[in-house]
């Protein structure tokens, strides 16, 4: 029935050691074999994602990556885009205003291959962004931010404690104007309003003829939310948030557990 199944990355896919585990592995293999679509569902550019799809043997011609917390899907081989939803100058310009400057914190816009900051000195996860990612940071004076620059998404990076504050204080109508997440305790995102992991994950669903209801999700985080809701089996890891798992249709094992590999072995390969 499932022909289609969606894996975040860290937290997920990587156990705490930042590593697949053989179990994860054969299990991805063996799904493939049989035909199943193996989709990595992250907020990395592609470059930050690649050296897993290499690991994983998911850069076959027909194989596919959600990129970017779900504003870019891509075919890994071609690098072909299916889905593209950018935000723009006037988007970082109000991010920049309202939250950046009241709150005296750190700010970069992801490219596909760079990150870009007004800050003079990145801040320390902005650091950790771009080794996490292999892409390098570029340091622009807020005079030359222009639409020249691809948003993929801005974020606001900064001690977890830092953006509980911030979060509270984020205007209503920053909702109903952009997707909003928080990907780790150190990553507030901001995306494109119709850009999320759900709506590339129907879009991805859309472009190769499998129906939604076919698909599985996993994630642990709040920016997995969404494909969990859209996907036909929500799975939440055994380590997700608890609002996570409270609108998941299955709660596996964790990812030091091999979660991943018993969702696979149970509802794609029906060990």
């Amino acid at each position: 029935m499932y022909k289609l199944i969606a894996l975040d990355i860290d937290g997920t896919l990587l156990n705490t050691d930042k590593k697949i585990t053989p179990e994860v592995f054969s299990a991805i293999q063996d799904a493939k074999k049989q035909g199943a679509k193996v989709v990595l569902s992250t907020g990395r550019p592609l470059p930050g994602v690649t050296p897993l799809l290499e690991e994983l043997n998911l850069t076959d011609d027909g194989d596919y990556v959600i990129c970017f917390n779900g504003a870019v899907v891509q075919e890994v081989k071609s690098e072909r885009v299916l889905c593209d939803l950018e935000l723009g100058i006037d988007d970082f310009n109000l991010i920049y205003n309202e939250i950046y400057k009241k709150h005296n914190t750190y700010i970069h816009i992801s490219t596909p291959t760079n990150l870009i900051t007004p800050n003079k000195t990145p801040g320390e996860y902005t650091q950790l962004e771009a080794r996490i990612n292999k892409i390098p940071i570029e340091y622009r004076p807020i005079e030359e931010i222009n639409n020249s620059i691809k948003f993929c998404k801005i974020m606001i990076v900064d001690e977890a404690d830092k953006l509980e504050e911030i979060i509270k204080e984020i205007p209503k109508e920053f909702y109903d104007k952009y997707t909003i997440v928080r990907s780790a305790p150190f990553f507030l995102e901001f995306l494109n309003k119709d850009a999320n992991k759900g709506t590339a994950l129907k879009a991805l669903c859309d472009n190769i003829d499998i129906p939604i209801e076919n698909s599985i999700a996993v994630g642990d985080e709040e920016n997995d939310q969404h494909m969990i809701k859209y996907a036909g089996l929500g799975v939440a890891m055994g380590n997700a948030r608890s609002s996570i798992k409270d609108i998941a249709d299955f709660i596996t094992s964790t990812n030091n557990e091999h979660g991943v590999a018993k969702v696979i072995n149970k509802f794609i390969l029906n060990k």
